[in-house]
């Protein structure tokens, strides 16, 4: 994944931000359309700068309103013709909204899913983990926000979990091995295993059902009860275990990390306590 210092650039030409922010490193499907924004771009001053998706992070909501109308013009420009953007109020929970043109912004979900042509699923994020999920036939195409809360769920029943069963279930079809074998999984940027420390508590969380995923816990030193948690393994882990294996996207490594990439990602945990907020990011996909 390329660097781009793009810390506090306002751009406002489309052709422009698709080159500045991120399009998934997977297989090309007609029709199908993902992208995953920087702070390159809109209006918004510090410590949002610059777009800032997020209007529930005390931004000036005219510059977010101009930030939001922006990626749709983007998103737009992609597909040749219009596209609506949809935006979750997301709860770090396990729900899964079905859109449609006439669905309205706002709803209390952390995952989306569509059949639909030109409506767009958008979660946003600084530090957790957005999951972008896919039919290489193109007919459907899902979207999740994927922090440590909702990616753990209860019982081994994640927010992942929920919307491959909710995507099987609107396609009619088994959430089976040939259902899996059909579907490719974009990861994108996250807190990284060398900044994201967690408790014993949300260890433990995982490990109860999934005890393979001790290998993404490391013990901090000289921190009894302390570990450094990779989030983008926690959930191929998760995903392997409902049979999905076409998986991209997010490593691990350092350049997908958004606490350490201060000039191109928003990070919750880096700047709120520091700066008093932060902005947010978007994954969105889409079929045009």
């Amino acid at each position: 994944m390329s660097q781009v210092s793009s810390y506090a650039v306002q751009v406002t030409d489309t052709k422009h931000l698709q080159q500045l922010w991120l399009q998934p490193d997977w297989p090309a499907i007609a029709g199908v359309h993902a992208l995953f924004t920087t702070r390159a771009g809109g209006q918004s001053v510090a410590p949002w700068n610059a777009m800032n998706l997020g209007d529930h992070v005390h931004d000036d909501p005219q510059h977010v309103a101009a930030n939001r109308a922006l990626l749709q013009a983007v998103l737009s420009d992609i597909s040749g013709r219009p596209v609506q953007t949809r935006f979750l109020q997301q709860v770090h929970g396990c729900d899964v909204q079905f859109l449609e043109h006439a669905s309205p912004n706002g709803q209390a979900f952390d995952a989306c899913l569509t059949t639909e042509s030109d409506v767009a699923c958008i979660v946003m994020v600084a530090d957790c983990l957005p999951v972008l999920l896919a039919r290489r036939s193109g007919r459907a195409v899902a979207a999740a926000h994927a922090g440590w809360r909702g990616l753990a769920g209860h019982n081994g029943h994640g927010v992942l979990e929920a919307v491959w069963q909710a995507y099987a279930a609107r396609l009619g079809v088994a959430a089976d091995a040939q259902l899996a074998a059909e579907t490719q999984v974009w990861l994108g940027p996250c807190i990284g295993p060398e900044a994201f420390e967690v408790g014993d508590e949300v260890r433990e969380a995982f490990v109860q059902t999934l005890p393979a995923a001790v290998q993404c816990f490391v013990p901090v030193a000289g921190k009894s009860g302390k570990w450094l948690a990779n989030l983008s393994f926690l959930a191929r882990q998760r995903l392997q275990a409902v049979g999905l294996t076409h998986i991209y996207g997010n490593d691990g490594s350092a350049p997908w990390c958004t606490v350490s990439n201060a000039s191109r990602f928003f990070s919750h945990r880096r700047d709120a306590a520091v700066l008093g907020s932060t902005g947010r990011m978007a994954a969105c996909i889409w079929k045009g």
